[in-house]
């Protein structure tokens, strides 16, 4: 019957309309999945402690643009001959290698000098801080004041806490790892609570340096800012960092957004060009000016490329990005 056959016709239509729109969507939600399974530290603001046991393959070298080794204009560092040197020791052949003869009467020509810097061995240093007591003639017992830093019996000094907080502070050594390095290198035997006491000691003693650095900052032309996930006891904490060339700032705190760049203090009173990931939170500081970092548009631009490998724009703008970069270099060099 006609009727039913139209009927029938429209129904297997419908069907076949719904059926194409749900393989559309499915191309969409698989190809959302790959771009997901496929994001890491050089496609996208992925901490490359997240990328897991999978190696990503290396970028090109047009991401520098420059030759590698030293760069023109940057300072050797050979080791050099020095005019004053601690020690000499004196070689004097002898005999003589072409006929044998004994040459301690022989005649001085010349003198080949080669230098060996090394360091001496590192041991304590024990220095004995005698606090007398004087009896006056009232009968009044006074012991002598001891200097700054000698508080105890026992204690290490200055040089060794100073040594212990360089390994924690600028070379990300653990504390086990530090009060280990230091019994290895020095005979000294610190606990990891001495080592953990002078971090604390040391950051105390900086608490005005660290605000004159947010300080200056603030007033900086050009400004970069960034948060990145630490584990503190099992926790997630937020480490925000606003630095310079030459000034750097840290601040530690349970929350990634306003609350805690506010409480930075870098931001709120801002006026220069800010240099930032997308991240939202930086939006809400309208009174700076605001540019994206280029190391992020360059993973947005690699991950483009790999999510459409058919268009061409996201590798053209990629090779823009990073031919102003290779400029930037080739300027400063």
């Amino acid at each position: 019957m006609p009727g039913l056959e139209d009927a029938s016709r429209e129904e297997l239509l419908a069907l076949v309309v719904e059926q194409a729109r749900m393989i559309e969507q499915l191309r969409a939600d698989v190809a959302e999945l790959r771009r997901q399974l496929g994001r890491s530290s050089r496609n996208s603001s992925q901490p490359p402690s997240a990328d897991g046991p999978r190696v990503a393959p290396r970028r090109s070298r047009r991401g520098s643009g420059r030759k590698p080794g030293k760069q023109p204009g940057s300072p050797g560092s050979t080791l050099a001959l020095v005019d004053d040197p601690d020690e000499v020791i004196e070689h004097v052949p002898g005999c003589c290698r072409g006929c044998g003869a004994d040459l301690a009467d022989g005649e001085p020509v010349a003198v080949v000098r080669r230098q060996v810097h090394d360091i001496p061995p590192v041991r304590p240093v024990i220095i004995e801080h005698r606090l007398h007591r004087h009896r006056c003639g009232c009968g009044a017992v006074t012991v002598a004041a001891a200097p700054p830093g000698v508080g105890g019996p026992t204690q290490y000094g200055p040089s060794l806490r100073a040594l212990a907080v360089y390994l924690l502070v600028f070379q990300h050594v653990p504390v086990a790892r530090t009060a280990q390095l230091i019994a290895d290198l020095t005979g000294a035997r610190p606990s990891t609570g001495w080592v953990t006491t002078a971090l604390t000691e040391a950051a105390a003693a900086l608490v005005e340096v660290e605000k004159l650095i947010r300080s200056l900052l603030v007033l900086a032309h050009v400004v970069h800012v960034d948060e990145t996930s630490v584990s503190i006891a099992g926790a997630r904490w937020w480490l925000h960092v606003a630095g310079t060339d030459r000034l750097t700032a840290y601040h530690l705190h349970r929350s990634r957004g306003r609350a805690a760049v506010n409480e930075f203090g870098v931001l709120p009173g801002y006026r220069g060009v800010a240099v930032h990931d997308a991240l939202s939170v930086y939006d809400a500081y309208p009174d700076a000016d605001h540019a994206l970092c280029g190391a992020h548009l360059a993973r947005e631009l690699t991950a483009a490329a790999e999510a459409h490998p058919d268009e061409i724009w996201p590798e053209q703008a990629l090779a823009a990005l990073l031919g102003l970069n290779t400029a930037a270099h080739h300027a400063r060099d």
